[in-house]
């Protein structure tokens, strides 16, 4: 069996664990991230998705910040809520700036595959995760946009797992929005 395979089965595998897990807000879900990351890291890398490639090495760091943001810490626990809209658009505009500019210079200055979409999806998990982290509902909406525009950018590279991954992803993120949102409501009506 090839070598990049089995690294591709490996870090779908541990994906799909880690995902599992951050909709059960199981706090474990953090180190399979990080598993998965590092594997991920040099599949994107070997496929020529350099802004992917990047954004799993950052991956590994959220899995840690993850972590230490959902340990237990008495009343500063974090819980699932809504952000402003506000928070949102500041989101959106800053992502869509870095997405260009990223995507730019891999467009001039590598030979790097889909760099406007690579950056676009790696830009956008990155300020998902950082929603993720805090337990903001709407990283949920992110991730289900970003899985489906990654099923199709993991396909155009041969990565045919990855690519049924992020098919996975997309269905368990919009099953994610829904069980989060119904703990969020179950939450405030018991406050």
């Amino acid at each position: 069996m090839d070598l990049t395979l089995i690294l591709e089965i490996f870090a779908a595998i541990t994906g799909l664990v880690y995902i599992i897990l951050l909709i059960r807000e199981n706090i474990w879900c953090w180190f399979f991230g990080i598993i998965s990351s590092i594997a991920f890291i040099f599949l994107m890398y070997q496929s020529q998705l350099y802004s992917e490639s990047i954004l799993y090495f950052f991956y590994v760091f959220v899995g840690f910040y993850g972590f230490y943001k959902w340990k237990d810490r008495g009343k500063n626990k974090v819980v699932i809520q809504r952000t402003s809209w506000l928070n949102i658009i500041l989101l959106l505009l800053s992502g869509i700036c870095l997405s260009f500019g990223i995507g730019y210079l891999f467009d001039s200055h590598s030979d790097a595959q889909r760099p406007f979409a690579d950056a676009t999806t790696s830009v956008f998990s990155v300020l998902a995760s950082f929603m993720e982290a805090h337990k903001w509902l709407s990283a949920w909406v992110f991730w289900i946009i970003i899985n489906l525009v990654s099923i199709w950018l993991y396909f155009d590279r041969s990565l045919s797992i990855a690519s049924f991954l992020m098919v996975i992803y997309f269905l368990l993120s919009i099953f994610g929005f829904l069980h989060w949102r119904k703990k969020m409501q179950l939450s405030a009506a018991n406050a």
